[in-house]
């Protein structure tokens, strides 16, 4: 595998998940971006749910998971790298294609009153792709730290701590009514992190 397929394989990948973003918010009649979650454009009632899980989070998931065990060969592999890049790998891109396999019920029950196991798994691994990501980033940047990678180094660095302070903002209060834009932000963070790693691997990656 090339480091122009890597390549292609992550920005393949974000452009599914944010291709499925937008336009599950454009699908559905009154949806407001600014307080509710993504998952509610994809919730087990919505119309186009299943096109948007099928089409759009399930295949981009799976092309961020192949992106990032791959891609962890094109750096020098220490413990550090390879906690980063698995982990992102799994609970990132695994996480995306289990949380599309079992959708929250309708509204995403934010009550969660009498949830049914779909909205437990998804809220349970929604909560490890959360809480984890942002410290994956953080190891990366480490491992990084003493290497030709110093700006990716870095990138990754501020990637991990800005997503951290706003993973720790949303789940402070789940009933701010900016909790869209503040889930918007992370994703947007969690995928501009593949597309700065793709374009690392492709410009300064080892050639295998």
């Amino acid at each position: 595998m090339n480091k122009k397929v890597t390549f292609l394989i992550g920005i393949i990948g974000v452009s599914l998940l944010f291709s499925a973003f937008v336009l599950g918010g454009l699908l559905i009649e009154n949806y407001d971006i600014f307080n509710q979650y993504i998952s509610e454009s994809y919730a087990i009632d919505t119309k186009y749910g299943i096109y948007l899980r099928v089409f759009g989070y399930a295949p981009g998931g799976v092309m961020i998971s192949l992106f990032c065990f791959l891609g962890l060969n094109y750096f020098q592999p220490n413990t550090l790298l390879k906690i980063g890049f698995y982990g992102i790998g799994i609970f990132y891109g695994l996480g995306t294609i289990f949380t599309g396999i079992f959708p929250c019920d309708s509204g995403c029950n934010r009550e969660l009153i009498d949830p049914s196991f779909s909205q437990i798994a998804h809220n349970f691994s929604a909560l490890l792709m959360y809480v984890l990501t942002p410290l994956f980033m953080i190891l990366i940047g480490l491992g990084l730290k003493k290497s030709t990678y110093m700006s990716f180094s870095i990138q990754c660095l501020l990637l991990g701590i800005i997503s951290s302070f706003f993973v720790i903002t949303l789940g402070s209060d789940l009933s701010s009514e900016y909790i869209g834009i503040y889930q918007r932000i992370i994703e947007f963070l969690f995928i501009l992190w593949v597309v700065l790693c793709a374009f690392e691997i492709k410009k300064n990656g080892y050639t295998l």
